[in-house]
């Protein structure tokens, strides 16, 4: 009941066009009610002398009601869908923001294709069950007590026969509906995987094809449909048995007027009018029987769709921005981290008393293997998730304590898995500054080292990216990242990995642009590349989500351990790729091999 009150309450924002919808619910019950009895007047005047004048008279009654319960019956249809369709634009907005709010996380323990059908599926539910089971169920609900109350003062005993059925009809819907709920449940449960199928299946298209997967992954789906099919099968026959029990009970009260009623009109104590009205408040009860399958139907699926979508909306972020939290100005980007721990949930620790500090401008490189929490790292400097213990200051500021919108204002990062919008190129380079000019995002894809493939394109700027950026390669997505990075204008920097899939020529001169970029800036960067660490001013070498060695590249290539191990087997191999030219840690001049072509070759 809570879930059907907390959906009544959103309806109940709308009061003038709900009260509306009510005011015309009541207009078309009483003008269905008014029907029966001048009915049974005309048949009376017709079978009585000389009642030709109130025959027409009756006749244009009957018309005129029937008119009135028409355009009454339109206006509440009308507005229903219309309070419907509003709450249901709430809740998906609601839904929608709330999800924006929720932190990494939570998002890590959901399904996305779960989430697609609470937004969708289960919003429609509770769409159906304003029109349905809020504003019908009343009109029901009046239908039922007026037409009793009506045979009542004509018949007592009559009426008595005429509602015998429905004690039990009331018992065994109050069943079906405890039934239907559960079975819902499962409907919209099973749902939510099927959508959780399709959506992997279509995002990992490629991979599908690449493994000849195509058999598998239409088992896999036939298993999740088939499931559906089965419970919605199962909710179908619930709602079909509960429609049978309501025409049983109109066939059983009809042949009970008809049997009663007659002898009552034979003995005279009843005229044959007043039967023709039993006989019309029956046929009147007819659809509310018949729709009551439904309204149970609908109560019970928005029951267990409110359940679904509440328990989204009402899940707090473990990542909470204080009361009283502080706007960060742009800051100068020193960054210290003091004894930090982390875990995701009741998982064994992924980090463990990690203490460092990065001075403002200064490069911090982070290696390790898979694993040894070198993303996590960064992913708590603009609180992608919440130490467990300890703390990170930027410019001896708490990121907690500051508000989410100024302090990843202040940060700016490429992630390793580059995600591009269906969009244009120029669109996803603006992403962070929706309104930023054509020469800024031009300016950040020459610093990127995209301008010149960009301007290749027939489009130009405004060639549209295929879903997820599939039409560029993975070099192209990681520079139009960091372009994307750049113009926002962060004064920390956050690469995760981002040069991992260029090749060496546009590596080097991706670096070169970095080195101008990053002046000023302070960054952070998973190394992988041999050109990375050697002009990092701090390395900082994980084992296990601990820091087992620090330094520059110079001072740890001297130091037995770790950082030895990674650099003979990882960058050793590279170093002839690096030329020294000039003064500066790192520098130097890489040979040219082939790169990609302004046709958008793929990078290699």
């Amino acid at each position: 009941m809570r879930v059907l009150w907390r959906i009544t309450r959103r309806a109940s924002r709308y009061k003038r066009r709900l009260a509306l919808a009510y005011l015309s619910m009541a207009v078309s019950t009483g003008s269905s009610l008014a029907v029966p009895p001048l009915l049974g007047g005309a048949v009376d005047a017709v079978l009585s002398s000389g009642g030709r004048d109130l025959l027409v008279t009756l006749a244009l009654a009957i018309v005129g009601a029937s008119l009135l319960r028409g355009l009454s019956g339109f206006g509440q249809m009308y507005l229903g869908e219309a309070v419907s369709q509003r709450v249901a634009y709430d809740l998906r907005n609601e839904f929608y923001d709330h999800l924006q709010r929720l932190s990494f996380a939570y998002h890590d323990k959901e399904q996305t294709g779960d989430l697609m059908s609470k937004a969708t599926a289960d919003v429609e539910g509770v769409r159906m069950f304003i029109q349905t089971g809020l504003i019908r169920s009343v009109h029901m609900a009046i239908m039922i007590l007026g037409v009793g109350v009506l045979m009542a003062l004509l018949d007592w005993r009559l009426a008595l026969l005429s509602l015998l059925f429905v004690p039990g009809v009331a018992w065994r819907g109050a069943q079906i509906a405890m039934r239907l709920r559960e079975t819902w449940l499962k409907v919209q449960a099973e749902l939510g995987h099927l959508s959780t199928v399709l959506q992997e299946n279509l995002a990992g298209q490629r991979v599908v094809k690449a493994f000849a997967a195509e058999e598998y992954e239409q088992q896999r789906f036939r298993e999740r449909a088939a499931n559906v099919a089965v419970e919605g099968y199962r909710a179908e026959q619930l709602h079909a048995s509960n429609t049978a029990l309501m025409t049983l009970f109109h066939l059983g009260a009809t042949t009970l007027i008809l049997w009663w009623g007659g002898r009552e009109v034979v003995s005279g104590s009843l005229t044959a009018g007043q039967l023709t009205q039993f006989l019309f408040y029956l046929g009147l009860l007819a659809m509310p029987v018949r729709m009551a399958a439904w309204v149970v139907t609908s109560f019970s699926r928005a029951v267990a769709a409110g359940q679904r979508i509440f328990a989204v909306l009402d899940a707090e972020s473990p990542v909470r921005e204080p009361k009283n939290a502080v706007p960060l100005p742009r800051v100068k980007g020193h960054v210290l981290f003091e004894h930090v721990s982390f875990n995701y949930g009741s998982v064994a620790p992924v980090l463990q008393d990690i203490t460092f500090e990065a001075k403002a401008g200064q490069v911090v490189a982070i290696l390790g293997a898979p694993g040894s929490g070198k993303s996590t790292i960064v992913h708590l400097i603009p609180r992608f998730y919440d130490v467990t213990s300890g703390r990170v200051l930027i410019d001896g500021v708490d990121v907690r304590a500051a508000t989410l919108s100024s302090l990843r204002a202040n940060v700016g990062i490429a992630l390793q898995d580059v995600f591009l919008f269906t969009a244009t190129i120029r669109e996803n380079i603006a992403y962070g500054v929706k309104e930023a000019p054509l020469e800024k995002v031009v300016h950040a894809a020459k610093v990127a080292q995209l301008h010149d493939f960009i301007m290749s394109l027939p489009e130009g700027y405004d060639t549209w990216v295929g879903e997820r950026g599939v039409t560029l390669s993975g070099g192209q997505r990681q520079r139009l990242a960091i372009a994307r990075t750049f113009l926002v204008d962060p004064p920390v920097l956050i690469l995760d990995d981002s040069t991992s899939s260029v090749d060496a020529e546009t590596e080097h001169l991706l670096l070169k642009a970095l080195r101008e970029v990053m002046k000023g800036r302070t960054t952070f960067v998973i190394a992988h590349r041999l050109s990375t660490v050697h002009r990092a001013d701090l390395i900082l070498v994980l084992r296990e989500g601990e820091i087992v060695q620090r330094g520059t590249h110079q001072e740890l290539i001297r130091e037995p351990g770790p950082y030895q191990e990674i650099y003979e087997l990882q960058f050793r191999p590279q170093e002839p790729l690096l030329v020294p030219a000039g003064p500066g840690r790192g520098e130097g001049t890489a040979p040219a091999p082939q790169s990609e072509t302004s046709s958008g070759q793929r990078d290699a």
